[in-house]
């Protein structure tokens, strides 16, 4: 048998249980990976919500690491051993054992345990195309970033400074603002209050070509003013809650801007893709531009304790949760 952390019904952190579960056997194309470590992600809390939708009982989660166990048929990506990391759908990840496609597994490269490639894959890779396709940045641009303390923030921060980009970054506490500096932010705004004033003053009334939100409604009419002309506003998440439909003129009396909804999962569609943004995400690790702070640990068994600190504000950088 596996332990599966399972939802029977949406709602709040205590619907998340800790289930016996079959384990299941790898069919063709697929694999059974043993994780040693889980992701905690923002997303979870929208399947856990019903936000985003999903067939019950499920098992939710993300992002995990570990090893093969065995494969399906037909598998050559990846063989019983491999130490490998994987994130975005299906879900499952809330769990000690899970059967996955095989081609959305990635091998680990020695000199990142376990842990670390639980923590980085979905938000390692989400800063990775936010930074180099959604909007392609260079040297001297300058960003705004939201969430600067968060897991993809912190990373986000990092390897813009390694491009050589100027960082703006939004937390809400002052002890966030201190770990948002330590990661390399050049400016740091603590609160959304005067958001554009500020973003005004700091770069001299150019304002900024892209922002980046994973907030969503409490932020997306501020950090629209905070756009230069032909601007583009960039939505991963909304952990304040969806923003509310927009009357597309206000784009037009704003300066032209555009506004896009990416996801991870459009972006790593293709295998090459994907091998190609974890190739990249993982050279940046070793060669020190980027470090994973991993900032707090539960077992996998307390999730429900978790979600309540991701959803308190009550964490920084990445959290992992421990089969």
């Amino acid at each position: 048998m596996t332990k599966a952390i399972r939802i029977h019904a949406t709602g709040g952190p205590e619907v998340l249980q800790w289930d016996d579960v079959p384990t299941p056997e790898p069919g063709p194309g697929e694999a059974l990976v043993h994780h040693e470590a889980v992701g905690l992600n923002f997303i979870d809390v929208y399947f856990r919500t019903g936000l985003y939708k999903s067939a019950l009982p499920a098992t939710i989660g993300m992002e995990a690491a570990g090893r093969v166990v065995a494969v399906g048929a037909g598998v050559t990506d990846v063989a019983p051993g491999d130490r490998v990391a994987y994130a975005t759908a299906p879900i499952g990840a809330y769990a000690t054992e899970r059967v996955i496609a095989a081609d959305r597994l990635v091998r680990v490269p020695d000199g990142v345990d376990a842990k670390t490639a639980a923590a980085m894959m979905l938000k390692g890779m989400t800063a990775h195309y936010l930074l180099f396709r959604t909007y392609k940045v260079k040297p001297g641009d300058v960003l705004l970033v939201h969430a600067a303390a968060g897991g993809v923030g912190l990373i986000l921060l990092q390897w813009a400074k390694a491009i050589g980009a100027t960082t703006i970054g939004v937390v809400s506490t002052e002890a966030k603002a201190d770990l948002a500096r330590a990661n390399g932010a050049t400016h740091v705004l603590v609160g959304h209050d005067n958001l554009a004033a500020e973003v005004k003053r700091i770069t001299g009334g150019a304002m900024v070509p892209v922002v980046y939100d994973s907030v969503g409604r409490d932020t997306f009419m501020a950090s629209l003013d905070c756009l230069a002309p032909f601007g583009l506003m960039v939505i991963y998440g909304n952990a304040s809650g969806p923003v509310p439909p927009l009357d597309l003129s206000v784009l037009a009396a704003k300066g032209s801007l555009y506004v896009t909804r990416p996801t991870l999962a459009t972006y790593t569609a293709k295998r090459a893709d994907l091998v190609a943004t974890t190739d990249a995400m993982f050279k940046a690790v070793l060669d020190g531009s980027i470090s994973i702070a991993i900032n707090q640990t539960y077992a996998l068994k307390d999730a429900a304790e978790a979600h309540r600190a991701l959803e308190a504000r009550q964490t920084t950088g990445s959290t992992v949760l421990l089969p």
